[in-house]
């Protein structure tokens, strides 16, 4: 089946992709989620008018990540853990942690934004990068010390 991918999938294309899928994957998966839309010259059409809509909103989202960004590269974060004698945590310090000292710091981050690759096991100094918008990832300084 021929469709028009609405937004980015991955392993198949990004937004705006004309993609030949198996019938089912498009029937069962694509189509009911809102991800794609068959092909046809009119949907065509109005695919390429949510282009410029969608480019605007993009430019705009860009911006706002881009201002929001200067102002997460002056933040430092500090979290005390229970350590052990060399300075491994007992526990860990996960994105839900680095969400919540920035709702602290007055920053409303989801968790998911966190590119945090494993938890942080280790005291010491890290630099945490945040995904504000695809072509947008801060990084915040964060101090992990042991807690007395």
């Amino acid at each position: 089946m021929k469709i028009i991918l609405k937004e980015e999938v991955d392993n198949l294309g990004a937004r705006g992709a004309v993609v030949n899928v198996k019938d089912g994957y498009a029937r069962n998966y694509l189509l009911p989620k809102g991800l794609a839309m068959r092909f046809t010259p009119g949907a065509q059409k109005v695919l390429e008018q949510e282009r410029r809509m969608y480019d605007l909103r993009q430019l705009k989202a860009k911006e706002e990540a881009q201002a929001l960004a200067e102002k997460f590269s002056a933040v430092e974060l500090t979290i005390a853990k229970r350590a052990g004698d060399q300075e491994v945590l007992y526990g860990s310090v996960t994105p839900t942690d680095i969400a919540e000292l920035l709702a602290g710091a007055g920053f409303a981050v989801e968790k998911r934004k966190i590119l945090l690759r494993e938890p942080i096991k280790k005291l010491g100094d890290y630099e945490i990068p945040i995904r504000l918008h695809h072509e947008v990832a801060p990084k915040v300084r964060l101090h992990v010390v042991k807690e007395e």
